[in-house]
């Protein structure tokens, strides 16, 4: 009788690790622990004196079991970022060493949970059922255990799927300035991952805390959080807790990538999570650079999206995309955390105001953003039909511009100009209405191929609606196939057309 190795073989690793933790809080129980003295205590951070032998990064305890991080080791004290409220607190109180670094909770408990970095819950539904932690600061896999970018990551809104695609293991920054639909995107992208087995991490880093509540009511309201761990840093919180945050969500979301399960995380959004930095490296007298960031605020960022990636399948095979959100100011798209973000990440999904006013939504600027990895994962089908879609469009918005100036226009001109505005309201889509696949493709080859042209731009969206019924409806066989990655057949094409054409 044989049995499955692999199973057993995860089972033994997690009992060998829980038993490592525990015998290792039991000898830090055991061992007498190291006293220091608070010698000043600020907005977020303390210094203390008398830890000669604590490590960076290590777990400190104040009175009142608050806990703080080992941060500037410096020769005559220690600076200390808080990791919670600083009431109760003064100089003189005394300072513990734990004899550990930072750790997160990890494992399958957390589904469906709001955190704080640290584990402890925020949605009064009891203590987290898991006992595992781990390292909030873990090297990022090597070039060699790394596997290229092969499988798509559905986001359900056309204009990324076909234009700015996605892969599972890739880093795609999205940006643009406040009030622009940042946020909603990650949302959609979310929720399109449901029955997709694709687990969710959203992290919330200086979010203003009924922003938080509401994308949190969303998830729930959509029967997402099933797939999904929130994880919250709220604008009110120390900016300790804010720096940490991101690199604990890692953390908790690497725990499903080495078991070979595919995971997205969302960082909303790393500006705020530099300003944390940038004020805690202020207030411990850090030296200031350009902007009065610290010189490593590149590397912060750096060695964070770094662990996202696209594993080996000897190592599980499993994927870690992240979608990290910066906000630019007055679309300065050159200013120093979004240009050193840009140079970090595979490509960017840059949203501009412009369109946004104009109800152009998703307010995606197609012209500025750019996927450098998902194009070789999209779906042949995509290719077929969107291969020139990015290149017409962006000349159709310059020709659009020269148009307004007056100019006489010729019938090609006037045809091309016409074709283009019923290609941009196709691609308008509504928050909370991801799309499957196979109607993205149906849609965008009907436009393409100029069977909206006979309408008006109002009738765009009835029809759009109509057609997509009709897909689901009258050709199941098509839409499988398309999602199975098969590429689309001539016959396939013209059974589309046609259906379009008789579309009302």
């Amino acid at each position: 009788m044989h049995c499955n190795s692999e199973p057993l073989k995860a089972v033994l690793d997690d009992i060998f690790s829980v038993s490592e933790r525990i015998l290792t809080d039991r000898r830090a129980q055991l061992q007498p622990q190291e006293m220091g003295t608070v010698t000043y205590l600020g907005n977020g951070i303390a210094r203390a004196v008398g830890l000669p032998r604590v490590q960076s990064s290590e777990l400190v305890r104040f009175p009142g079991d608050r806990l703080g991080m080992a941060f500037n080791l410096d020769p005559q004290e220690v600076g200390i970022i808080l990791l919670d409220e600083s009431e109760g607190l003064k100089a003189g109180c005394e300072v513990y060493r734990t004899g550990r670094v930072l750790e997160a909770t990890v494992g399958e408990g957390l589904l469906g949970r709001v955190v704080d970095a640290t584990g402890r819950p925020l949605d009064n539904r009891g203590t987290v059922a898991t006992i595992e932690k781990r390292p909030i600061e873990r090297e990022a896999p090597a070039i060699i255990d790394r596997a290229p970018v092969t499988v798509p990551l559905q986001t359900g809104i056309k204009a990324i799927d076909a234009l700015i695609p996605i892969g599972r293991g890739q880093r795609e920054l999205i940006l643009g300035d406040r009030q622009t639909g940042k946020t909603a995107i990650a949302l959609d992208t979310i929720l399109n991952q449901k029955d997709r087995d694709v687990i969710c991490v959203y992290c919330a880093i200086g979010q203003r805390s009924s922003a938080v509540a509401k994308l949190i009511a969303d998830l729930r309201e959509r029967r997402a959080m099933d797939y999904c761990i929130v994880v919250v840093a709220g604008g009110e919180m120390p900016p300790g807790l804010q720096y940490i945050t991101p690199y604990a969500a890692t953390t908790m979301a690497e725990y499903f990538t080495e078991r070979g399960r595919d995971v997205l995380i969302v960082y909303d959004d790393l500006i705020q999570h530099a300003r944390a930095y940038r004020e805690l490296s202020l207030l411990l007298r850090r030296p200031p650079g350009r902007e009065a960031f610290p010189g490593d605020i590149f590397y912060i960022h750096a060695r964070l999206l770094e662990r996202s990636t696209h594993l080996r399948p000897e190592l599980g095979g499993g994927s870690l995309t992240a979608l990290p959100i910066v906000e630019t100011e007055a679309q300065n798209l050159s200013a120093y955390i979004p240009t050193n973000l840009v140079s970090i990440t595979d490509g960017q999904i840059y949203l501009t105001p412009d369109l946004f006013q104009k109800g152009i939504l998703p307010a995606i600027d197609i012209g500025r953003s750019v996927s450098r990895v998902g194009g070789k994962t999209q779906l042949p089908a995509y290719r077929s039909v969107a291969g020139d879609l990015r290149l017409s469009y962006s000349q159709f918005e310059e020709l659009e511009a020269f148009s307004r100036f007056g100019t006489k226009l010729d019938d090609a001109t006037r045809q091309t100009l016409a074709r283009g505005q019923r290609v941009r309201e196709v691609l308008k889509q509504n928050q909370y209405e991801p799309i499957p696949v196979a109607e993205q493709i149906a849609v965008l080859l009907a436009v393409t191929q100029g069977c909206f042209d006979r309408l008006s731009l109002d009738e765009i969206g009835t029809a759009q609606q109509a057609f997509r019924r009709a897909i689901v409806e009258r050709c199941p066989e098509i839409c499988r196939r398309i999602e199975r990655g098969e590429p689309l057949s001539p016959d396939d094409r013209q059974v589309l057309l046609t259906l379009s054409e008789g579309t009302p």
